[in-house]
């Protein structure tokens, strides 16, 4: 299974070079947003509860950086489901490769694409004057954080892609994207959020993923926080992994 699934994301990785108008969404949308939130918010760092930060672009880098692996979660769901509405997908169906690599040859080409995503924040943070407190090992961590929740994203962008068979309808999950991450603690503390946004936010899986990235960024070494962050998306990335498994067999026994 693992030859067809590295030529599979390959293919993948070619495809998505191959379309900007796919990739460039996936950084332009979230660096715009890190420069409108940095430029016009740094003063919220002074608000009462606001943790001590050197600087609002250190503390927005890994909002930016979630931001973008969701999006690239998305961008992984619409690729698959091309493949479907194009015969790609049926054509691997009939072939002698196992089943599962179609699945985890998508997903590892959203790993590998997250891994480029969390180098591009950390050089424009750098650039921009943002500053890593735990040095070269964080960045390090940041990126190994960073693919997991790729993977996590795309695990469930290609779970919907196969149980929605279309690319329009995948597309159409952006705005749910959107509202996931603001329910969370990706943008501002938990404590700073108003009910029900602060109680959601504790609950949601995205506000550890956040703080797992934001902690080696903007605070330093504090493990409990970052293994939070690492289990957090390991969970996610187990379950829609499973869950898009599931939904190909699932496809695979209907088309019988």
């Amino acid at each position: 299974m693992t030859r067809a699934s590295l030529a599979l994301m390959r293919r993948a990785l070619r495809n998505a070079f191959r379309r900007p108008q796919f990739l460039a969404p996936l950084v332009v949308f979230p660096t715009l947003f890190l420069a409108v939130n940095t430029g016009g918010l740094e003063a919220t760092t002074a608000l009462p509860g606001f943790p001590e930060v050197e600087s609002f672009l250190d503390f927005q880098l890994a909002s930016a950086i979630v931001q973008s692996t969701m999006l690239g979660g998305v961008s992984a769901g619409i690729a698959m489901a091309l493949d479907i509405e194009a015969g790609f997908f049926d054509r691997l169906v009939v072939s002698p490769i196992p089943r599962t690599a179609i699945v985890m040859g998508r997903i590892g080409a959203a790993g590998v694409l997250g891994s480029l995503q969390v180098l591009w924040f950390l050089a424009i943070g750098f650039i921009f004057g943002a500053q890593m407190a735990t040095g070269p090992g964080g960045v390090l961590v940041v990126v190994a954080l960073g693919v997991v929740a790729a993977v996590a994203f795309g695990a469930f962008g290609v779970l919907i892609a196969l149980r929605a068979r279309s690319a329009s309808t995948v597309q159409g999950i952006f705005p749910l994207v959107i509202v996931a991450l603001f329910l969370s603690s990706a943008f501002f503390p938990i404590e700073l959020l108003s009910w029900p946004a602060d109680v959601i936010a504790e609950y949601n899986p995205i506000s550890y993923l956040a703080e797992g990235l934001r902690e080696p960024i903007a605070f330093g070494w504090d493990a409990k926080i970052i293994l939070e962050g690492f289990v957090a998306g390991l969970a996610m990335a187990g379950i829609g992994i499973a869950l898009a498994i599931s939904a190909l067999r699932g496809r695979l026994q209907a088309a019988r």
